[in-house]
């Protein structure tokens, strides 16, 4: 068993409850191992590079960075203000072409009498990740495609565009901010082992404050806090995000006697298996595991 003196603590044992955590099926090798980022051809998580047109259009961030950079491509490109930022004009265009889980773009606006680059998430998002990526650069005032962005636009780069940006996304950008940061760096610092336990956790629907302790490993900020933070900061940086790359589904259910609390429960795609490999071994049976 991994981390097996963790679990005895009384303190992460108040905190779990009756959960067993996912990854303490783990031997010590197939744990450590997680730890690491993906390879493109071999290692203990696997990305695919091959996903059909068809799968690209389940990720809302791969169907959308698509939208974005044909966007682009269109001579003289996108228009960015003084800041960096896209121009209003550029915003609002994209505010009626991106399709977005629970995106309630009347809301938004009802907030927003005009809407910028940084109140618009998917965009935002979309287009740090797409430069992140080296596929937009700014040029004289505008976003416009380098060189790997229009190979992108077709197989078969395009095919691997999910997996460019989801390598990105959690092993090279600190996610917190989706969350304002409630703590810094986790439980994103762990991504691998999270990932592996949703893929043996959440077959079913679950709620985010079970999968939290059956996926993540407990900090002190986490099992200390007087409300609970863990939940919070995992569906912010992790089950949301995954939510945006077409891995997870989301429902909510209203809770009795709150007007506007829910409770929030997830589950996996048919893309998760598809996109997401693992080759680890378990400490019961010695076996590689999903």
């Amino acid at each position: 068993m991994a981390a097996p003196g963790m679990l005895q603590n009384p303190s992460v044992r108040t905190w779990l409850g009756d959960v067993v955590p996912a990854w303490s099926l783990l031997d010590q090798a197939g744990f450590s191992a997680l730890r690491h980022p993906p390879h493109p051809r071999n290692g203990p998580i696997r990305l695919a590079t091959d996903l059909s047109p068809e799968e690209i259009g389940l990720s809302a961030i791969a169907r959308n960075a698509l939208t974005l950079l044909h966007a682009a491509e269109i001579a003289p490109g996108l228009k960015l203000t003084a800041t960096g930022n896209l121009s209003r004009k550029v915003v609002a265009e994209m505010l009626d072409l991106f399709a977005w889980p629970d995106l309630d773009k009347a809301d938004m606006l009802s907030f927003n009498k005009v809407v910028n680059e940084p109140d618009f998430l998917p965009l935002f998002l979309v287009r740090h990740l797409l430069n992140a990526a080296g596929l937009v650069k700014r040029q004289k005032g505008r976003l416009k495609l380098t060189s790997p962005g229009r190979q992108t636009l077709q197989s078969p780069g395009r095919d691997a565009l999910q997996a460019m940006l989801f390598h990105i996304a959690f092993w090279g950008m600190d996610l917190s901010y989706l969350g304002r940061g409630p703590i810094e760096g986790w439980p994103q610092r762990d991504i691998g082992i999270v990932l592996w336990s949703l893929s043996v956790a959440a077959n079913q629907w679950q709620s985010s404050a079970r999968l939290t302790r059956l996926c993540t490993i407990p900090v002190n900020g986490v099992i200390e806090s007087q409300w609970d933070v863990g939940t919070y900061a995992m569906e912010a940086t992790v089950l949301r995000p995954l939510m945006f790359f077409g891995l997870l589904e989301h429902r909510a259910e209203d809770i009795p006697g709150q007007s506007f609390a829910k409770r929030h429960f997830y589950r996996k795609t048919s893309l998760f298996d598809r996109f997401l490999s693992f080759d680890v071994t378990l400490e019961t049976d010695g076996m590689a595991r999903h």
